[in-house]
């Protein structure tokens, strides 16, 4: 008998960050939170017992570490979810979407949001030994600001750092040049040791595991940081190996054969092969991401918007859930899903309902209208991503658009796709790495070195720099929902869905969370009694 547990609903309804204004959350030093409703149902029977402290388990990746082991530097969102397990901010993330002070013991903000004040724990550990310091933390904040390199910021939204203050040796002082009620959400950037001159050949932080080895194109090996500072929320496994496997086909092959323990983000194929066996328990849940065919604004022909709006009208959205995911996922219509409830426009998912004979006619006017050749390039170690473009080449057939796939490793697609832009469209999901809205909407903005798809819209400019000046939560919101409209109606790209999650985790162990951000926490996981 297979066993389920399901993942209702993550929904951050209400403020994701500290609130300024009429309302003082946050005030009193503790740890702000996003209000948030989390929901799971056991529909059937699913691993019970106590658990046990010790053990070890593997846990299958889809690609190796292929940008970067300092955190400061990393993009890619495989790549944030193994460190989430090796480095903390000053606050942190839980799977409920709250902010709970972390390095820090607690924190306050000034009326005029642009001083962050953060009192730091007594005591908490560097994996290499050394105690943290505010040294540790000031050079930490700099770093991500650029003050203290070339001054080019390593995290866009630490641009607006002016300095970084101790005034006491337990005390860190941000400044910022404007005010900013989101930043708090940044504060979930790494503290790391400043001694440490290669953070990528030597990860150093402060998180419930440390790094032991990386074998290229092989694996990632994480043990048990036995000082960690949160005594009461220590990992239970004392190791953590992430295999690489490049291979989806081989993925149920090296569960089943106990080569793997755990696979997340399984397609339905692997799923069902996986129905009947009783040694695994798949949990559901929701992806949080943006899965799209992004669409290069800056080249032929899909420099033209009616080409962009021509592709979003021939595209059957609901069909690629059936296809791919059995119809699991949310229809989305922007680049914003579902968790973040109170910036969502649901209404957007409807502006492109399938119209084969508009789309026609929209490239006629564009000056296409015997269509044209496009090619799709999807990294070949995400099946899903594999099987939304097949779909998606069947589909652009009706209006005379000739699309390919193009697969390529996903080292190539960061380097070429991602940073160099040379492309016409990708299917892949973009996450949030920060619970804020201006983790997926700023990097459309013209300037954003994270704006792959080179979109460029005044308005949507303005309206940015509006939202970063704004200390009015509600203004801040309709603005993000302004701009989320503007991609629609631009068709920056085709967009798909938030994507169904499927996790297989051997039944010995348990202990499986869902979070509103794209991070495997594995302090959480344990071996079952």
């Amino acid at each position: 008998m297979k066993k389920r547990r399901s993942v209702l609903a993550l929904l951050l309804v209400a403020a994701l960050t500290v609130v300024l204004g009429g309302c003082q959350d946050g005030k009193d030093g503790k740890a702000d939170s996003s209000d948030t409703t989390s929901s799971q149902v056991s529909t059937e029977s699913t691993p019970t017992g106590e658990p046990v402290m010790g053990g070890s388990i593997t846990v299958g990746i889809p690609q190796d570490i292929e940008d970067s082991l300092d955190p400061h530097k990393s993009v890619a969102a495989g790549t944030k979810e193994i460190l989430f397990n090796i480095y903390e901010g000053l606050v942190k993330p839980d799977e409920e979407g709250n902010l709970n002070d972390a390095v820090a013991e607690s924190h306050s903000i000034s009326e005029d949001g642009k001083v962050y004040t953060f009192k730091l724990r007594n005591g908490v550990k560097f994996h290499d030994g050394t105690t943290v310091t505010a040294e540790d933390v000031k050079y930490s904040i700099e770093r991500c600001a650029g003050i203290n390199g070339d001054g080019t910021p390593l995290v866009e939204a630490f641009s607006n750092v002016d300095k970084v203050e101790i005034p006491d040796e337990s005390t860190i002082d941000i400044y910022l040049k404007e005010a900013d009620t989101e930043f708090l959400a940044y504060l979930t950037v790494a503290i790391v040791p400043e001694h440490v001159e290669d953070l990528e050949a030597d990860p150093v932080g402060t998180g419930p595991f440390h790094y032991v080895s990386r074998s290229p194109q092989e694996n990632i090996v994480l043990e048990k940081f036995s000082d960690y500072w949160d005594t009461e929320n220590q990992a239970y496994l004392d190791k953590v190996t992430f295999r690489i496997v490049k291979d989806s086909n081989a993925v149920v092959t090296n569960l089943k054969s106990g080569t793997l323990d755990m696979y997340a983000r399984l397609s339905s194929t692997q799923t069902a092969q996986l129905a009947e066996d009783s040694d695994f328990t798949i949990y559901d849940g929701g992806m949080n991401l943006v899965q799209a065919l992004y669409l290069n604004n800056a080249v032929e022909p899909l420099n033209n918007v009616k080409v962009r709006q021509a592709l979003c009208y021939a595209a059957n959205r609901q069909e690629v859930l059936d296809m791919i995911a059995d119809g699991k996922g949310t229809i989305i219509g922007s680049s914003m899903f579902p968790a973040f409830g109170k910036y969502y426009v649901p209404e957007l998912s409807e502006r492109y309902n399938q119209d084969i004979e508009k789309a026609k006619e929209l490239l006629k006017e564009a000056g296409y209208p015997d269509g044209f050749e496009l090619t799709i390039t999807v990294p070949n170690n995400y099946q899903q991503h594999i099987d939304t473009a097949q779909v998606l080449v069947e589909q652009l057939k009706a209006i005379g658009v000739t699309a390919k796939i193009q697969q390529v490793e996903w080292d190539s697609w960061l380097s070429d796709v991602y940073a160099d832009r040379k492309f016409q469209s990708t299917v892949v999901g973009v996450d949030a790495a920060y619970l804020t809205g201006r983790a997926l909407l700023e990097r459309f903005t013209s300037t954003s070195s994270k704006n792959f798809i080179n979109y460029s819209n005044e308005e949507y400019d303005k309206l940015y720099q509006q939202v970063k000046t704004s200390t009015d939560e509600e203004e801040q919101v309709e603005l993000y929902k302004k701009m989320e409209t503007l991609l629609c109606d631009d068709a920056a790209n085709l967009y798909i869905e938030d994507m169904a999650c499927e996790v297989a985790l051997r039944s010995d162990f348990a202990g499986y969370q869902f979070y509103p951000l794209y991070v495997q926490d594995m302090a959480k996981i344990y071996k079952v009694k």
